[in-house]
């Protein structure tokens, strides 16, 4: 498959996301499921607007993802709408302990990805790494990137599935 064929969402991605912030919400004395919630809905603008990296976001601009939200929920029912809409501007505000530690699950989930990268043999990752982890705010993420950093990849794939 061709990068260009690729879907938008990687549902690895997602996954993990809302295993970990369910994991630090937990720790962190926040509401699990709660955390789980919003790191599901965290990347659905990626639908429309895709995952941009880095070197694009500065020529875009910022992106209004609870505008993105709207305009992909305006066909749902009323309630739906709410639920996504509600979903989404709770996490981007993230004013909330369970939206912090979806946030922190997001990251936490990049850099385990730059990791395995790293691991298959791209040497440029270092950066990303650096990157996510210098955006850690609660101490359990922060416990975890130490963890996953310096545990070699294969044994935590082959321990945690």
């Amino acid at each position: 498959m061709r990068a260009s064929q690729t879907p938008n969402l990687s549902p690895k991605h997602t996954c993990r996301t809302a295993q970990l912030a369910a994991l630090i919400a937990a720790y962190e004395g926040g509401d699990p499921a709660r955390a789980a919630h919003l790191a599901l809905w965290h990347d659905s603008q990626e639908t429309r607007i895709r995952d941009l990296n880095q070197v694009a976001k500065p020529f875009l601009g910022d992106l209004d993802h609870e505008a993105v939200t709207v305009t992909q929920t305006s066909g749902l029912p009323d309630l739906l709408q709410v639920l996504v809409r509600d979903t989404v501007e709770e996490f981007e505000a993230q004013a909330t302990a369970e939206a912090v530690c979806a946030r922190d699950a997001d990251r936490l989930e990049c850099l385990i990805q730059a990791l395995e990268y790293q691991a298959a043999g791209n040497t440029l990752m270092s950066e990303w790494i650096t990157g996510s982890k210098d955006r850690l705010k609660t101490a359990t993420a922060n416990v975890i990137a130490e963890a996953a950093m310096t545990t070699p990849v294969l044994k935590w794939r082959t321990t945690m599935g």
